[in-house]
Order: C-alpha cells, then structure tokens, then sequence
C-alpha cells in the first residue's frame, strides 16, 4: 500500500470545502491532515495568520468543530486558557489545538509558547511554517531561509541570517514530545500525530510542519508536494521526532536526504537571484546542520 493511500483510510474530515486558500496552499493540507487523525473532539485556537482568513469569514467556517481566533502572539497562552476552562467544566480530555505560523510561533508568539512549555501546559502546539509572514504581504520573518527574496529582504538585499532552530528550542524546554513533520509524507504525519494526541495529560506537545505557500516562494501551485518531499530529501528540512517521557529522552531522525540543494532552490522564484557561489555556500551549511542533527541523535540515544 503507497503512503497516500494509508491515510485516506481515515474517514474522519473535520474540513469541509469552501476554503479561499490560494491553490496549492501547504498550509490547508496540513490542517486537513492533522484534523483528520485528531478527530472532532478537538478545540482549535488560531492567532492572527493565514488561517484566520482560510477558515472563512463569521459566521462561516470551513471548521466542524469548536474554533477560536485570538490575538497575533496568543496562541499558546490562549489554548492553554480553553483548556483550563474545559478542565473546570470536566472535561480536560479533548485535544487542544494551538495553530500558529511562524511568524507567530518564532516570533511574535515565542514568549507565550515558551511559557506554556515551561508550564507544562496539556496543549498540541502546532507550527505551520511557510518561512514569512505571508498574510500580511510576505515579509520576512526569522524562519525565513538565509538567501531568501522577500518584500522585506529585495533581491539585492536578501535574507542574510540563518533560520531559527526552532526545534532545538522546543527541546531545549524538556516538553514530552516535539517533531517535524511534512505534507509529502502524509504516513509520517499520521503517525507523529497520533503520537501527541495518545500524550494528552502529558503537557505541551509540540508539530513542526513545513507548509510551501505557491504565493510566498514565486513556486508553481501544482509543485506544492514535490516541494515539501525535496526539502526533506535534500536535508534543508530533516524528518525527525524527540520523546521525553518518564525521564527518558530520545532524538530520531527519520528521514534527512543527501540529494543536492539545487533542484529544490531551482523550483523557486524566491532563490532565483542566487548565485553558483550561493547555492554552494547553502549546501555547505545544510551539510554541516545534517551532521549535527545526526550527532544530537547519537547524544541522546546513548546518553
């Protein structure tokens, strides 16, 4: 059975049609994917992003379930308050979603998501990340790639910093279960997924999905998957999973590519200014993070 396949197996949408998502749009695969394995007793809190707008204007959503839109950098604070408020009605068991995007999870949010790991707060944080604030004009935030276009970094001007580690971060916090995941490995998804909703009671919960967004990236709406699966298979993106549970800390890497940087880059309108030179520098600097994520593995599986 193909990978695609395994996951249509779950007759369980919690989207309907109707989304104004730009064609292609990552972002609302990953939401229809993750919704699917979560299942309808799930409460979702969305700051301000692109899913404010996808899930449609009130009193329309394209939502089957309980949803609520709070403030850019709330995602976390405000989740962790719905489950309070559950939990006092007794119900603490439904799953609670944070879905933010990178601009409000590396920036704007960090603080909050920071304070809600620290807290241990019994929340799904979920990061989809299109690497720029795409909402608002496609500005550059600090998940954007070193080398990227911009509005905010022009071609004679691009991004000149490294992409926030946002992983490391998460880890860093001791939370019991933080991965990344992509939309081109939709088994993959599935699995992680479920992980984090069998960890419910646990604390934060933390999903990194890389989302290509058509309008951002100057990339054709049909490439979307093709995409994603390139950069997992090139390493700009590694596949990977940390488990902390009863004091036991693991790190895997499930899946981090050799294929040249290249083609990804190529498929990009955002990278078409880059030089050979460019191009050389980021495959050096993915080679580097590749044996470094590799060598964290070794740490804490032999730790």
């Amino acid at each position: 059975m193909i990978e695609s396949e395994k996951i249509k197996e779950i007759k369980n949408e919690q989207m309907t049609s109707g989304s104004v998502c730009c064609q292609g749009c990552g972002a609302a695969i990953a939401m229809r994917m993750v919704l699917k394995v979560l299942g309808p007793n799930t409460v979702i809190t969305i700051p301000a992003c692109c899913w404010t707008i996808l899930a449609g204007a009130n009193p329309y959503s394209v939502f089957k379930l309980s949803m609520l839109h709070v403030a850019f950098e709330t995602a976390a604070s405000s989740a962790s308050g719905v489950f309070r408020g559950f939990k006092v009605k007794g119900k603490p068991d439904l799953n609670f979603l944070a879905w933010a995007g990178d601009g409000g999870t590396f920036d704007i949010g960090l603080q909050a998501l920071s304070g809600a790991a620290e807290r241990g707060e019994n929340i799904i944080y979920v990061c989809y990340d299109n690497e720029a604030y795409m909402n608002t004009g496609i500005q550059r935030s600090s998940a954007t790639p070193e080398g990227a276009w911009t509005n905010t970094t022009p071609v004679n001007f691009p991004e000149d910093r490294p992409k926030k580690d946002m992983m490391a971060i998460m880890i860093a916090h001791d939370i019991p279960y933080a991965a990344t995941i992509s939309v081109a490995y939709p088994d993959d998804l599935k699995r992680k997924v479920e992980k984090v909703k069998a960890l419910n009671g646990k604390g934060l919960r933390y999903l990194h999905i890389l989302c290509p967004c058509p309008t951002g990236w100057r990339a054709e709406p049909a490439k979307t998957i093709e995409l994603a699966r390139l950069a997992v298979q090139t390493g700009i993106f590694p596949l990977c999973e940390f488990e902390n549970v009863d004091g036991k800390k693991i790190l895997e890497v499930n899946q981090c590519g050799t294929m040249p940087v290249e083609k990804y880059l190529s498929l990009q309108g955002r990278f078409s200014h880059l030089s050979k030179e460019n191009i050389e520098k980021i495959q050096e600097e993915v080679g580097k993070k590749r044996l470094h994520l590799y060598n964290l593995e070794s740490f804490y599986n032999n730790s």
